[in-house]
């Protein structure tokens, strides 16, 4: 029987192009089941399938909870506080994207106190806070780990580069695809019509540049052409006068054919 939620080559492909197996050089202890290989210059490789296998688990127990607004996606890092505003809106789960408030899940007299069933972190080490209050309050994590990241209080570990903006914006897109497949809003026969590009993180002086760019190219574009017909107007002047002086193909030709019957 085939599994529905088996890895497909095209998974597979934006993974490796992602370089979401992409490992840190530092390797925590119990990561290293996560691992496949160590590099010569010392980069820890992770194994694929165990990445996929564990994003297929934490996508069942996100879709098992019946209020999506239960779910909370958090990430402090920047490369992934779109990721998280992108799951939020396609899931329907809360999200906190950059500070975390310290007291959000423990202090119930802070205005934004919330009570999650489950916590979803971008990375153990830079949402720490919220990891620690999540275990205080007996909320279960799930979370994307490098090789260096600590498992502590963490109960479902992604092992995954979370430092790269492709590879952390692929996997929040996969997880967000396979909890809408398993809601039965997304159809596994057909691809889901939202792009990987729009959970990725983008430097407004990046985009600044790309678009002053896209207007030159759009002012040069008029000119480049208005130059190529003047280009073309002048060889067809030099050729009018070189036949003119050499004599046309045709004549030339005709010329060769007289000389041969009169021979």
């Amino acid at each position: 029987m085939v599994d529905p939620q088996a890895m497909q080559e095209g998974d597979l492909k934006q993974l490796l192009a992602a370089k979401a197996h992409h490992g840190a050089k530092n390797l925590d202890s119990y990561m290293a089941r996560y691992v496949w290989r160590r590099a010569n210059t010392g980069i820890h490789y992770l194994h694929l399938g165990k990445t996929w296998a564990k994003l297929m688990l934490a996508a069942r127990v996100i879709a098992a909870i019946e209020n999506p607004e239960d779910v909370i996606a958090i990430s402090a890092r920047t490369y992934g506080q779109r990721a998280v505003f992108k799951f939020g809106h396609h899931t329907g789960a809360s999200y906190i994207a950059g500070r975390f408030t310290p007291g959000t899940f423990t202090n119930q007299s802070q205005r934004n106190f919330k009570e999650p069933r489950l916590l979803i972190v971008t990375d153990p080490h830079s949402d720490h806070q919220p990891l620690h209050e999540a275990a205080s309050s007996n909320v279960p994590v799930i979370a994307f780990c490098d090789t260096d990241a600590p498992l502590r209080h963490v109960d479902i570990a992604i092992p995954c580069n979370n430092k790269s903006r492709h590879s952390i914006a692929l996997m929040w897109w996969l997880l967000a695809r396979e909890v809408l497949r398993l809601r039965g809003v997304v159809s596994r026969s057909e691809p889901w019509n939202v792009m990987v590009d729009l959970f990725m993180q983008r430097d407004p002086e990046e985009a600044e540049k790309h678009e002053v760019a896209q207007q030159e190219a759009l002012a040069v574009a008029p000119e480049v052409a208005h130059a190529g017909d003047d280009s073309d107007e002048v060889n067809a002047d030099l050729l009018v006068q070189g036949q003119k002086e050499w004599g046309a193909p045709e004549e030339a030709a005709a010329g060769e054919a007289t000389e041969v019957t009169a021979f």
